[in-house]
């Protein structure tokens, strides 16, 4: 069973930072990438970053573009995404979604998601 869990959401101010993890089992890591989307309230999902299984590929949302950086440990089955300068539009519930390549078309579904971890950002 594919299984996404991540972790490392919760209140921050305006211009802080924080670090989500998505963590993922039940199939071959490496071969999937793996991309961050977000929902935030009353509004449709968005994908934000993603990175490539092993050609290098890395997407980034223009909102988001200098300000959040995505990385992944092969050896952890493991990306992260590393979150700085938020601001209250960037509230939303942060999923981790995998694919064999990444989602960079609006709408367009990944193949599995995780549950999802809140960000809310507000002083």
């Amino acid at each position: 069973e594919v299984q996404l869990v991540e972790s490392g959401g919760g209140l921050v101010q305006p211009g802080g930072s924080l670090r989500l993890s998505c963590v993922g089992s039940g199939f071959t890591f490496d071969d999937y990438a793996i991309g961050w989307v977000r929902q935030a309230p009353g509004k449709e999902r968005e994908s934000i970053a993603c990175i490539g299984s092993s050609d290098g590929t890395l997407y980034y949302q223009d909102s988001v573009k200098g300000r959040f950086t995505i990385t992944r440990d092969a050896a952890k089955n493991t990306v992260y995404l590393e979150m700085n300068g938020l601001q209250p539009e960037d509230t939303a519930v942060y999923y981790c979604a995998a694919d064999l390549v990444c989602v960079v078309i609006a709408g367009a579904p990944y193949d599995y998601y995780g549950r999802g971890t809140q960000v809310t950002v507000a002083s």
